[in-house]
């Protein structure tokens, strides 16, 4: 007891001896903590749990209704609205308009959105594309002068950004499924606007890494005081800082008073064509006045005794379908899970997929998708037998079929006391979007363009008035043509990856909504893109996190996989899930340690 009082007391003496020093940098504090032995004392295993896996801990259970968001307030929000007579619809739309304020390093109203759902009363799973499209006034050669000579699209300035699809998906779910007017529905995200709410320490961190980003690539925004003023003033607020956004708070009581033509037509719409025509953009009012969102019919694949649902291109849900449809063709369970044969099955069928969905995958409305192909038994078993079970094959090559060719985010689920539930992701894409933020409206706009292949002959080559690629995906697993869970996992092409360890997790070894997201991961970044390109690096690398054991790792680098383990979990996405119990009606929420999100039920 003597030694450890005299440790607390020259713990508090050096704190107070740095706090008088008026250290502020990061790196300073990080000196500061390392001096008290901060490094040795992380040593330290996970503790003890009476029920479950020790790395985890518990879901959360509720009758009524469940909520789960990468960030609490926007879970809490999403509860309160379901708790004065919301659907799943109005709380899911709150909560992400909460978002857009409280996580803009991941999503906003500057971006797009894909939405899939269960609708009780019609007793159907539909599903919402609502991404933007390319400027209709930009050709493919206009754009390939504005490059000057790069073989890509850049992810900053106005040559990546399309419509933003957000607000009308918002308004598209609302006049089908909404009860409270949006005035309500809104009214939470605008009061946080205004009177700020503290910054939780995952976006914090993704709040100065985005700073950074931006200013070291300043030169090829098109205009960054905008950002500034709205982010970065004086600078990116840390964890725990107020933070507010008037301007987004305005823009947000325009949409809850004049509804969603204020954006594609009235007086936001025009504020983006004035921005644009001023800073040089292509994006015109005539762009925003045209869009429009697509229902879509989700499509489901079979894996063990349940569904696997996702969205139909212009995303990739279509490869964790893939993915599943080649893992059919093992029994992993035979295997415990941490058992390399486990991680290469898994990796070499998204090895297989990605190469399919570089080749394939892109706007229906501009290519023609060999989708029964690609999702069949019979393809789903020849793909698999190009796996060799001893070692990672050095390339794979995509299918080819007969027919004539014309990571940031965010995601959420609500579900309600109806038995709707809502899986709904929104994104800027890279980074924070653009670095473009229209004159007073508080939010950036995407740089999801950057997504187009410039190869004329690719499904996915950039088109004016297209939609590109897209990597965000909603998900749902069915059972018994009733939905089972609803959920999602951010991170670029982690996606896919992530929905299939969920399942495996789930329905090969057993575990919990929430120990399937917290158990360790891994994401295999390499092969053809659906950008075009790649194929300097078809073997790839596969990323691992902590929990996965050295000998497990030894055995994959035998096979002949290139293997990095990933400590700080940025590149392993942000899971969050809802399960319902088909018998007694119980939500279970999940959420995960890679975010700071909470699930949250009543």
């Amino acid at each position: 007891m003597v030694l450890l009082y005299k440790r607390i007391v020259t713990i508090i003496v050096f704190v107070l001896l740095v706090s008088s020093c008026g250290m502020e940098t990061e790196e300073e504090e990080r000196v500061a903590i390392d001096t008290l032995g901060y490094q040795e004392r992380q040593a330290i295993g996970p503790g003890g749990r009476p029920v479950g896996e020790s790395w985890s801990r518990s879901p959360v259970y509720a009758q009524h209704g469940m909520a789960a968001t990468a960030q609490p307030l926007a879970s809490q929000i999403a509860i309160d609205i379901l708790k004065i007579g919301g659907s799943a619809v109005d709380a899911a739309i709150a909560a992400n308009a909460a978002l857009g304020l409280m996580e803009p390093t991941g999503n906003g109203i500057g971006g797009d959105l894909f939405a899939m759902l269960w609708d009780p009363s019609a007793e159907e799973l539909v599903g919402l594309n609502g991404s933007g499209r390319s400027p209709k006034s930009r050709s493919f050669e206009q754009l390939l002068s504005q490059l000057n000579g790069a073989d890509t699209i850049p992810p900053l300035g106005h040559l990546p950004v399309t419509v933003p699809g957000t607000v009308d998906g918002w308004f598209e779910l609302h006049n089908r499924y909404g009860k409270l007017d949006m005035s309500q529905v809104l009214a939470p995200a605008i009061q946080y606007a205004r009177e700020g709410f503290p910054i939780s320490p995952v976006i914090g961190f993704y709040f100065q890494r985005a700073q950074r980003s931006f200013e070291s690539r300043v030169d090829q925004i098109n205009e960054f005081e905008n950002a500034r003023a709205t982010y970065f003033s004086p600078r990116a607020p840390k964890v725990g800082d107020i933070f507010k956004n008037y301007d987004l708070g305005n823009t947000l009581e325009i949409l809850a008073e004049e509804g969603r033509d204020a954006f594609y037509k009235g007086k936001i719409a025009k504020t983006i064509d004035q921005y644009m025509q001023r800073i040089g953009g292509d994006l015109t009012y005539s762009d925003l006045a045209t869009h429009t969102s697509e229902w879509v019919d989700p499509v489901c694949v079979d894996y063990r005794e349940v569904q696997l649902c996702e969205l139909p291109p212009n995303g990739q849900g279509f490869a964790a379908l893939q993915m599943v449809s080649i893992l059919n063709n093992v029994n992993l369970a035979q295997w415990r899970r941490d058992d390399a044969n486990v991680w290469h099955f898994l990796t070499e069928a998204k090895r297989l997929a990605f190469e399919d969905l570089a080749r394939y995958y892109a706007d229906p409305a501009f290519s023609e998708i060999p989708t029964s192909e690609l999702l069949s038994e019979d393809y789903g078993k020849k793909r698999f037998d190009l796996i060799n079970p001893e070692s990672a094959t050095a390339s794979f090559e995509p299918g080819k079929f007969s027919f004539s060719s014309r990571g940031d985010t965010t995601y959420l689920t609500v579900a309600d006391s109806s038995g709707m539930m809502v899986s709904l992701i929104q994104s800027n894409y890279r980074g924070m979007g653009s670095g473009l933020v229209p004159d007073g409206l508080g939010f950036m706009l995407q740089d999801r363009g950057e997504l187009f292949s410039l190869e004329p002959s690719h499904p996915n080559v950039y088109q004016p008035g297209k939609r590109p690629f897209h990597t965000i995906i909603p998900a749902f697993i069915m059972q018994n043509e009733l939905p089972l869970m609803s959920f999602g996992l951010m991170g670029g092409s982690m996606q896919p990856q992530g929905h299939v360890q969920i399942l495996i997790n789930m329905f090969d070894y057993g575990m919990n909504p929430q120990e399937a997201g917290d158990a360790a991961r891994m994401n295999h970044i390499g092969g053809r893109r659906p950008t075009g390109g790649g194929d300097d690096d078809l073997l790839g690398v596969l990323h691992l996190e902590p929990g996965v054991s050295q000998e497990t790792i030894k055995k994959l680098e035998d096979m002949g996989h290139r293997v990095e383990v990933v400590t700080d979990g940025i590149m392993f996405g942000g899971y969050q899930a809802i399960y319902r119990d088909q018998k007694t009606g119980v939500y279970i929420g999940a959420t995960e340690m890679r975010k700071d999100g909470l699930a949250i039920g009543y």
